[in-house]
């Protein structure tokens, strides 16, 4: 379930240009970050140490490298870690598995088998930006809330024996755990469908253009020499339940949310997908999920 991943270094509509891949994190990692919540030997939290966030993007490698389409340059294959400019200004969100064989003489160290990167507005404005900004124009919507506080999700992926409702429902408990943390008005970011055949992918993007656009106030596009249409068939003849079928668990996850899809869609060559943006206000949440997992994220707390 793979988002946003590996941004062109580009000039940004917004910020500028994008920030080169820094040495060191713009802040130090909170060791003592507290659990969000647990289900069975699962637990998910965000990393805690440089160790944490460089095994997970062994675990991005394994996803969109490994098990996907996407084509490693000579670095990424020698380290076999999925990195870029941004994990070192954002948050990582893990799922943990603790059901771990004991190592001899050392602690038993839990397994990362999902992973969510998330990027807060204060510190992309001090480092040049959002990831997003590589394919959609994202200032109009961010200009025309400046008092709203605004989150980038990206880089989602899960290992293929892990996917499953449980580590799925734990991560969006982290992801609203990590949003009533900070304040959160607005997520957003970008996510992928497998694929760059058009035609192929032409029913899932009709339906999420005729069922799921965004209104005005929060309808961005894609840039204009990245900007491929998703209105690829009438309305009446899109089959809803093939759309949904094509569609990733992820996007599926975020449309049951109540997010919205900008306007346009980017093929990235590279990584063997066609990317969406997807916009979701946490006031238009729905209430269903907010009851199931807690005003105050204690569901699996």
């Amino acid at each position: 379930m793979p988002t946003g991943r590996n941004p062109h270094t580009t000039v940004g509509p917004w910020f500028g240009q994008h920030p080169r891949l820094p040495g060191k994190r713009s802040q130090p990692l909170d060791r003592k970050t507290p659990t969000f919540g647990q289900l069975g030997t699962l637990e998910v939290r965000l990393a805690r140490t440089a160790g944490e966030v460089k095994r997970a993007q062994n675990v991005r490698y394994q996803v969109f490298y490994e098990e996907m389409a996407a084509q490693p340059d000579a670095f990424t294959m020698a380290t076999r870690r999925d990195r870029d400019q941004f994990d070192n200004l954002c948050d990582h969100l893990l799922v943990l598995d603790h059901n771990v064989a004991a190592r001899r003489f050392r602690k038993p160290r839990p397994r990362i088998v999902g992973t969510y990167r998330m990027l807060r507005q204060e510190i992309a404005e001090q480092h040049g930006g959002f990831y997003s900004a590589s394919e959609f124009d994202i200032a109009p919507m961010l200009g025309g809330h400046t008092d709203l506080n605004f989150l980038e999700l990206g880089r989602s992926c899960v290992l293929k024996p892990y996917r499953d409702k449980r580590t799925v429902e734990l991560l969006w408990h982290g992801a609203w755990s990590y949003v009533l943390r900070h304040n959160v008005d607005v997520m957003f970011g970008c996510a992928s469908l497998g694929g760059t055949d058009l035609e192929a992918l032409s029913v899932a993007l009709s339906y999420l253009h005729h069922n799921h656009m965004a209104p005005d106030e929060w309808r961005v596009q894609a840039l204009p020499e990245r900007y491929v249409s998703m209105n690829r068939i009438p309305a009446d003849q899109v089959d809803p339940k093939q759309a949904l079928r094509a569609l990733p668990p992820l996007i599926k996850g975020y449309l049951r949310l109540g997010a919205f899809v900008a306007d346009g869609a980017v093929v990235d060559h590279q990584f063997g997908t066609t990317d969406v943006m997807m916009v979701l206000p946490v006031s238009g949440i729905s209430h269903r999920y907010i009851n199931y997992y807690g005003a105050n994220a204690t569901r699996h707390a």
